[in-house]
């Protein structure tokens, strides 16, 4: 049965501040003589800037390590990564350098090149690394999404035709319905197999979408990502 936790803030800085500490904690947690990596896939969108600063200033303040952490994207955008539209480009700039993530750590989607080739190739990696369920998808320790005005979620998006949303696939070219249109995003189910989902949904003019989202309508991508997971946090400022 879907399940979710909904939790509260007046503004994004705090949103951010809290959703960073509370990935933090979970760092801090993993055992220390875990063998295998850390898997985590990022989101872009307005929120992740914050989200990212705030994780720089926890951490170092708290002196966090992140020689277990492997980075990975939830979407791409088809771009050049020094392109201002990349999500590599934001993550790289806020908090890969910032904290001196090794280049061995990080895994980029190749939005410079064919989408199909950059999803094959996307996929391929993520399997390297992280371990399979029992169905053979990757499992991911963590997503971080975001939430758009029309609820989608990674490059989910409410239009995406029937056959796409139920693909085994792990990453697909899409088109989206907001520039840039062309997109590699991860599948419903991969963010289904992942061990920890985190939505960020902060900004004006999201209510309506989260509403209908959190009543498990499935025509909005948030509302069908939380019918195929058994647990869901949601930071929103916007409730």
């Amino acid at each position: 049965m879907a399940s979710y936790d909904l939790v509260s803030f007046n503004n994004p800085s705090a949103l951010a501040e809290a959703a960073a500490e509370a990935w933090l904690s979970k760092i801090r947690a993993i055992p220390f003589d875990q063998s295998r990596p850390y898997c985590v896939a990022l989101s872009g969108g307005r929120i992740a800037r914050q989200f990212f600063s705030a994780i720089v200033q926890i951490a170092e303040r708290q002196a966090v390590s992140f020689a277990k952490i492997h980075f990975f994207w939830a979407d791409e955008r088809c771009v050049p990564p020094t392109d201002p539209e990349s999500n590599f480009a934001v993550a790289d700039q806020l908090l890969f350098r910032p904290l001196r993530i090794a280049p061995e750590q990080i895994h980029r989607i190749r939005g410079e090149i064919a989408p199909e080739e950059a999803a094959r190739q996307g996929a391929a990696e993520l399997r390297r690394v992280a371990p399979p369920d029992s169905i053979g998808q990757p499992v991911l320790d963590m997503i971080f999404l975001g939430m758009g005005e029309d609820g989608h979620v990674a490059s989910l998006f409410p239009e995406m035709p029937p056959e796409r949303i139920k693909s085994d696939e792990v990453y697909q070219a899409v088109t989206a319905s907001k520039p840039p249109p062309r997109r590699i995003t991860l599948t419903y189910e991969v963010l289904g197999a992942a061990r920890d989902v985190a939505v960020l949904a902060s900004g004006a003019g999201k209510a309506e979408a989260l509403q209908r989202s959190l009543a498990l309508d499935t025509q909005r991508p948030l509302g069908r990502l939380l019918t195929v997971r058994a647990q869901t946090t949601i930071f929103s400022d916007v409730v």
